[in-house]
């Protein structure tokens, strides 16, 4: 997919994505370097599935010692 840098204000720039040029603000910290208006960029999202599974255990985890917690201050 490809978008392009349609303008730059206070370090976010404005992407059109595609070619229905879908707006998405983006902090500019977060382009590659040298990123300015009118730049063409490749953009590719993958899914992470390891990061999907540990984050799910994660909060999983935290829910299973709130849970814990409450049946605690119950007693």
């Amino acid at each position: 997919m490809r978008a392009v840098v349609d303008r730059i204000e206070n370090q976010t720039a404005v992407l059109l994505f595609g070619d229905k040029e879908i707006k998405v603000n983006m902090p500019l910290k977060l382009l590659p370097a040298g990123t300015r208006e009118g730049s063409f960029l490749q953009v590719d999202f993958t899914l992470d599935r390891e990061g999907e599974a540990a984050q799910r255990e994660k909060i999983s985890n935290l829910l299973d010692k709130l849970k814990s917690k409450s049946r605690q201050d119950s007693k």
